[in-house]
């Protein structure tokens, strides 16, 4: 799945950085008293990814390009597509930061990457170019808020995806039951379809899917660390987090997710589970859509933004996406954020709804495309009721790659440990994490 790949990949960066720090030392950095080139005209260099379907996101892109070239005379604009596994592109991304001559000027990147991209000195600030972009305005701030790190911006974001409850609606109707509209509500779904048909999972939840736990979290008003001054402090541990983390955990039960077949479960293992009809629920993005319609699911299931406690609440979601980010070394800066700005645009952020799925990070397209598709309303909706992020250090990756989260709703699922004990241990371990870097 395309969210948690960008975080896997930042994770491989950050452990290259973490065992050759030379490697990783920002090359493309300007140095002291010089100022990088920034022709009008020649060749901008453009990296994007080469995703699933890409032939349609390659249709759209030629589109972008052509009236690029036909309003900036003597510029051509080449795109590379390159390989999004994860270690593949880490070592990519790393020869680019080391060597500018083999940098592009402008580059796609997962938003988790961005603290370790601006720690090995890759990305520049463009803050002050886009201040003057028409279109920013309509950006959503919780999701624009995802591009800055220490009040510098250095990326526009490009799309955008959020998770949000998944339903049999035929489970349900034969249970008269609504869709749930609270955590009671869903608590109750899991026990009465299960009771019904003790060979469906009430809900398909994985003791590895940090971003289906985190909303919890989130909704208690806990989180994973809280800045304070100018390092993040765990606060997984928080009473308010730990309320959260044991709303997640109580679902691993005989009538939601069976421990023994849900402990070691991933995010994109609970999509396979849904999608096969052997779950009530599920707690999928909004790019789950065809996996779940190929399978044994199709048109017996509905979607609603993911239940808070509170009735009628929306449970904040993890808001996963990619920016475009110009590089520092760009040799063609003004004509990057351009073409930045055209991509991102209203008309272009829609045809690559329509070519990939991708959720607009535009609030004005986002209600364009919600209202010719109702399937995704319940995603916009929880966009507009407020995302959230992981912390925006380069010690997320490391958090990230040491499985701290996992590891620690594992303990508590399979009994090896209480929440406070979990949590406290998981806190200690982010903490020493934030405070390496």
């Amino acid at each position: 799945m395309r969210i948690a790949r960008r975080t896997t990949a930042a994770a491989v960066l950050a452990a290259t950085c973490l065992t050759a720090a030379v490697a990783c030392s920002p090359g493309t950095a300007v140095p002291a008293g010089e100022k990088a080139a920034d022709d009008k005209t020649g060749t901008l260099q453009v990296w994007l990814y080469n995703e699933a379907g890409n032939a349609a996101k390659e249709a759209v892109i030629s589109k972008a390009v052509a009236e690029f070239q036909a309003s900036h005379q003597g510029v051509t604009v080449n795109v590379s597509y390159i390989d999004t596994d994860a270690s593949a592109r880490a070592a990519k991304m790393k020869g680019a930061f080391n060597d500018p001559n083999s940098a592009p000027d402008l580059v796609e990147f997962g938003n988790t990457d961005l603290p370790g991209y601006v720690a090995a000195g890759g990305l520049a600030d463009i803050g002050a170019d886009l201040d003057k972009w028409k279109d920013k305005g309509d950006l959503d701030p919780a999701i624009a808020s995802t591009a800055v790190l220490d009040g510098k911006t250095y990326g526009l974001p490009w799309w955008v995806g959020v998770r949000a409850l998944y339903y049999r609606t035929d489970l349900f109707t034969e249970a008269g039951l609504a869709a749930p509209a609270s955590y009671a509500d869903l608590v109750a779904a899991t026990e009465k379809i299960h009771a019904a048909h003790p060979d469906t999972f009430g809900i398909a939840i994985g003791g590895k899917y940090t971003f289906g736990a985190l909303p919890f979290v989130w909704d208690a008003g806990g989180d994973i660390a809280a800045k304070e001054g100018d390092k993040f402090k765990a606060a997984i541990n928080s009473p308010a987090s730990q309320a959260g983390i044991k709303r997640y955990t109580d679902l691993f039960n005989e009538n939601g997710c069976p421990v023994q077949q849900c402990a070691d479960l991933t995010g994109g293992k609970t999509v396979d589970l849904f999608a096969a009809g052997k779950s009530a629920m599920a707690i999928l993005p909004n790019s789950s859509r065809s996996k779940v319609d190929a399978g044994a699911a199709k048109g017996k299931y509905a979607v609603v933004p993911l239940p808070g406690e509170k009735a009628g609440s929306i449970a904040p979601a993890f808001a996963g996406g990619n920016n475009l980010g110009v590089m520092k070394a760009a040799k063609h800066r003004t004509l990057a954020v351009e073409f930045a700005e055209l991509l991102a645009s209203p008309v272009y952020q829609e045809q690559m709804y329509d070519a990939m799925g991708n959720l607009p990070t535009l609030k004005s397209v986002n209600a364009k495309v919600a209202a010719k598709d109702a399937f995704l309303k319940p995603f916009t909706d929880t966009i507009a009721a407020g995302t959230k992020f992981v912390p925006l250090d380069q010690a997320w990756a490391q958090i990230d790659a040491q499985s701290v989260i996992p590891t620690m709703l594992q303990q508590i699922v399979t009994g090896k440990a209480d929440v406070a004990k979990a949590s406290g241990d998981a806190a200690t371990q982010i903490t020493s994490a934030f405070a390496a870097h």
